[in-house]
């Protein structure tokens, strides 16, 4: 008798530390998945107020538009509305793709491969966003002049691109090599965030 009963209190505290351990890890993964989401949400607080910047210039450009009488300006103009609409929501998309990795349900080795393969994609449309800005460096001004000072750059002043090219060159190279430095760092640092896990979870 005295055996049977030391079997079932030895078989209760089994399965008490066994639940224990369910709920440990459960814990433990539910912080990592709040903690991973506060870095990802960074980069995308920073993003979103770049987008709604982006989106307001392009809707003052949009209902300007008539303004913009030769064929060079108005394609000037469609590219700049384009490039300050759809890079943005390709950018936010990249962002919520990596948010939106489920740690809990996911094994160890699928949320490193999946995040991994996220962050890949969201660092190529920083890069993307960077190649693309030296373009709009150039197509923007003429557009900006006309609208703001109702002057054709090609015809009253196109000197202004000697000294503007190079200025804005400088800086653009100068604040692109800083952000994307920056979002490698933030993406990185969340890489280790789930690392720290190490094991495969076992929530069954």
């Amino acid at each position: 008798m005295e055996l049977e009963e030391m079997q079932a209190i030895w078989s209760q505290m089994s399965d008490q530390i066994e639940n224990q351990k369910r709920l440990t890890n459960k814990l433990i993964m539910e912080m990592t998945q709040e903690r991973f989401k506060n870095k990802i949400g960074i980069i995308s607080k920073y993003e979103g107020m770049g987008a709604l910047i982006c989106f307001a210039a392009a809707i003052l450009i949009l209902f300007q538009l008539s303004k913009l009488d030769t064929w060079y300006l108005l394609t000037s103009g469609i590219f700049t509305i384009a490039y300050l609409i759809f890079l943005p929501i390709y950018i936010l998309r990249s962002i919520n793709t990596m948010k939106r990795i489920n740690i809990i349900s996911n094994t160890y080795k699928e949320t490193l491969i999946e995040y991994a393969k996220n962050r890949k994609q969201f660092l190529f449309s920083q890069r993307l966003g960077i190649y693309l800005n030296f373009i709009l460096m150039i197509v923007s001004l003429p557009v900006i002049i006309k609208l703001f000072k109702d002057e054709d750059i090609f015809v009253t002043n196109v000197e202004v691109l000697y000294w503007y090219i190079p200025i804005m060159t400088l800086f653009l190279i100068f604040f692109s090599k800083w952000g994307y430095g920056k979002y490698k760092r933030l993406t990185a640092s969340a890489t280790k965030i789930l690392e720290e896990l190490q094991e495969p979870k076992t929530l069954s």
